[in-house]
């Protein structure tokens, strides 16, 4: 990997202040190279799913960052995430997106790999001077590779903390998640979308925690869908903004869900509407203990820099320039349970499909949002709302109402930290 960096120290006490950010850091392409290097290609990032690589040989096409992985699973059922170029002239070696193999071969001259990442052979090898170079010219691979419940991390860094330790209190939201599926596993198989938004990837992550804007930017779909999730986010709102810690965040919707106590109104329906569901939960969690799941529902959760847990979807950031974000969705499946899984998928495709408003409200905000910085006056970006209502909760984490931007100054002190570290 080799970016250009900044050759000259960032002063970060002239970009971030405790309630604002300046406006360069979503356009300088320079802040942007050295963003990869210390976040990118240093912490982990959630790179897919264990089911999305079910059976011995099967593979898929992924990222991290501007960087193309194929992430696959060998025959012992190991899991390698290994970058998509030939360690001979760079060419991909696979441009199909998913599918089942032991091998890859590159298109350009012949060269094959397994999928382990070994390289098996080169045509004509006496121009090498036959085989033995072999062995140092296998694809390049993500150096360290974890999974928690399924979610495959990968970290460039050969050394550094655990995937648990950088998961913190966020393991927690991802463990809520697994255990509305009464199975204990969740699938992503429904396929992905991809959604490209003209704008800096920090506008995304600031936003998917953002509690504020919902009533107005979501107002129409709201009132087309007649969803009451509006109210989740307004002034009188009992729910809550969290800090998890390492730059992780979320809306915690659940003190208004258990003030209503009506399992699956998080879900939009009732559970009289999931007969099926329901009974295999209760069989799994118990009556009362399934109860409290139903009532509770799922999180919405950001977990920094990219793994976005949006209660019925994940979502995936990608950032591939300063100015040009990818965004991956997929509906969430809960491993056998067609009942609930497909009104999941049905709504996933209203909501954030190629017709659905939801994230094409959003995204229509990121381009606006990336436009507008390039004014000259003002050059700062504010952060500030609910600060004299910051508090700590019974667990000692930060929160703030609904539609304060806890979540915002979390993610940009955290952002500061990782920048700072080789400063």
């Amino acid at each position: 990997m080799t970016t250009t960096v900044p050759t000259d120290p960032v002063d970060w006490d002239a970009l971030i202040e405790h309630d604002r950010v300046h406006g360069s850091l979503y356009t300088d392409p320079s802040i942007f190279d050295l963003e990869m290097e210390r976040i990118w290609y240093r912490t982990w990032v959630f790179v897919g799913h264990e089911s999305e690589v079910p059976e011995p040989n099967d593979y898929v096409v992924k990222a991290i960052g501007p960087q193309p992985i194929i992430m696959t699973r060998d025959k012992q059922g190991e899991i390698h995430l290994l970058l998509n170029r030939c360690t001979h002239r760079a060419n991909l070696v696979c441009d199909v997106a998913k599918g089942n193999s032991s091998a890859f071969r590159c298109p350009y001259h012949g060269w094959t790999f397994s999928n382990t990442g070994k390289l098996l052979g080169y045509p004509f090898n006496s121009g090498y001077g036959g085989r033995e170079k072999k062995s140092e010219l296998g694809l390049g691979r993500v150096a360290r590779v974890a999974s928690y419940k399924g979610f495959v991390f990968g970290s460039f860094a050969e050394e550094g903390e655990t995937l648990e330790e950088h998961l913190g209190a966020a393991a927690e939201a991802i463990d809520r998640l697994v255990e509305l599926s009464p199975s204990g596993e969740i699938q992503l198989s429904a396929g992905w979308l991809q959604h490209e938004a003209k704008a800096n990837w920090k506008m995304l992550v600031e936003n998917e925690t953002d509690g504020y804007h919902p009533q107005f930017v979501h107002s129409s779909i709201f009132t087309v869908a007649d969803s009451k999730i509006g109210e989740l986010y307004g002034e009188k709102s009992i729910a809550v903004c969290r800090d998890l810690g390492k730059g992780h965040t979320e809306n915690d919707l659940r003190p208004e869900f258990r003030q209503r106590a009506e399992p699956m109104s998080w879900f939009g329906t009732t559970a009289d509407r999931l007969p099926d569901y329901v009974a295999n939960l209760e069989a799994a969690r118990g009556k009362e203990r399934a109860r409290e799941i139903m009532i509770d529902g799922a999180p919405h959760v950001m977990i920094f820099p990219n793994l976005f847990i949006a209660e019925i979807q994940i979502f995936v950031i990608q950032p591939v320039a300063v100015d040009k974000t990818v965004q991956h969705v997929t509906a969430i499946q809960y491993k056998g349970e067609p009942q609930i899984n497909r009104r999941m998928l049905q709504q996933t495709i209203g909501s954030v499909g190629p017709a659905g408003m939801l994230l094409a409200d959003d995204t229509e905000m990121y381009e606006r949002n990336q436009r507008g910085v390039h004014a000259k006056d003002p050059e700062w970006l504010v952060i500030a709302r609910g600060t004299h209502r910051e508090r700590l909760d019974e667990d000692g984490f930060t929160v703030g109402d609904a539609t304060d931007e806890v979540p915002q100054r979390a993610i940009w002190r955290h952002y500061r930290e990782l920048m700072e570290a080789d400063a």
